[in-house]
């Protein structure tokens, strides 16, 4: 069953666990972390707003991007029926629209962009629209790195400055780093259908190449990553609430 699963979170098919495999737990609270570290080295730290923030992110990405991506290709597997992720995506989608708009009219208009591009980045991306000119390692990085901590910065700030561009740089090579790491381990976990070989090493050990020894490392390493993100984003917060 471990060789079958989708992703290293996926659970067994079937009920709630398919919800909790459909928001890839992992990576979601990675790129979370990118709005809470966004907010956290903005001049003026506003909880209130980062809550905000940190909760239209997550209806969009959690929810709307993974069930987009699901009904477009099944690839963690879930059971879930079609017409129930296309509910989800909309509202979920719609829903965090909605908390930007409010903010933008409370604090600046100017957000009413970000609001805009996100909504367009993340239909655009799962869906493959136009073309899937807007899908790719450098939009992933981009839609999924930098933009959540430029966002969460303007909303308390209302201004972009230069640590917010070296923030959102951080967050968009850590984010093609993850794509370097998953996109293999994705192929092996989804596609693969044999694999054989051995290594052989200089002390005489010999190694036997299988679907496991080729995943095991890079999911090992993006484990200890998305660890290591959301450990640093709660830092940053608490020295400003502290």
């Amino acid at each position: 069953m471990n060789e079958a699963r989708p992703a290293f979170y996926a659970l067994t098919p079937g009920g709630w666990r398919d919800y909790v495999t459909l928001l890839h737990p992992p990576y979601t609270l990675w790129h979370l972390s990118y709005v809470a570290i966004g907010a956290a080295i903005a001049p003026h730290f506003d909880a209130g707003i980062m809550g905000l923030t940190l909760l239209a992110f997550f209806l969009a990405m959690g929810i709307g991007a993974h069930a987009l991506d699901e009904r477009a290709g099944r690839p963690l597997r879930t059971r879930i029926s079609s017409p129930m992720l296309v509910v989800l995506s909309i509202a979920s989608i719609g829903a965090a629209a909605a908390i930007g708009i409010v903010v933008a009219v409370q604090r600046d208009l100017w957000l009413l962009a970000f609001v805009a591009t996100g909504s367009l980045l993340v239909v655009a991306y799962n869906l493959e629209l136009f073309g899937g000119r807007l899908h790719g390692d450098l939009w992933f990085a981009l839609g999924w790195g930098a933009f959540p901590v430029l966002t969460a910065f303007f909303a308390s700030a209302q201004e972009i400055r230069l640590e917010a561009v070296a923030a959102a740089a951080f967050a968009g090579l850590l984010s093609h780093a993850q794509r370097i790491l998953s996109t293999p381990v994705r192929d092996v976990r989804r596609r693969l259908a044999a694999v054989s070989g051995r290594i052989d090493w200089q002390d005489g050990r010999t190694e036997t190449l299988d679907a496991d020894s080729l995943k095991r490392v890079p999911e090992l390493a993006l484990q200890a990553l998305s660890a290591a993100v959301v450990l640093l984003a709660a830092a940053l917060v608490l020295m400003r609430v502290t």
